[in-house]
């Protein structure tokens, strides 16, 4: 039997755990999970408490400094949506917006699954090293929007 869950309570542990990740507090962010969690995102699906440290590593480790600005958020029935902006400043200093949206499903206000959304070209400044790498993504992002603009 599913257990009743308040919207309100799930927006300020959604809240929480947002804050947990800007401050790069680790042990908030796997504690905010169930044992039994998954979080997918880019064809990865990493499961249990162990999965979501390994999340939180490599997510400090590419981007040393995060900040969420919330666009939309809804909440129904134990299930938190938002689309947010990640103000990321990458290891060589640049600082880069990404438009993202998560789904998070909640277990007694606790993260069941975790289901992230973003365009990794966003971060593709963080990758390219070279001059050849520059102009294949260049042509990657005007091609995909070939037809659009």
């Amino acid at each position: 039997m599913k257990q009743f869950q308040d919207d309100e309570r799930i927006r300020e542990v959604a809240m929480e755990f947002d804050n947990a990740i800007e401050a790069r507090d680790v042990d908030a962010i796997i504690d905010a999970f169930t044992e039994d969690c998954e979080i997918e995102l880019m064809g990865v699906t990493l499961s249990g408490k162990e999965g979501v440290r390994r999340w939180a590593n490599w997510l400090f480790n590419s981007i040393p400094v995060i900040k969420f600005t919330p666009v939309v958020i809804m909440v129904n029935e134990g299930v938190f949506f938002e689309e947010f902006i990640v103000t990321s400043t990458l290891p060589n200093g640049k600082v880069v917006k990404s438009k993202q949206s998560e789904v998070l499903v909640y277990e007694n206000y606790k993260i069941k699954s975790l289901r992230i959304y973003f365009d990794r070209l966003d971060f593709s400044d963080f990758v390219i090293r070279d001059f050849l790498s520059k102009r294949i993504v260049k042509m990657l992002k005007s091609r995909s929007q070939s037809g659009l603009v």
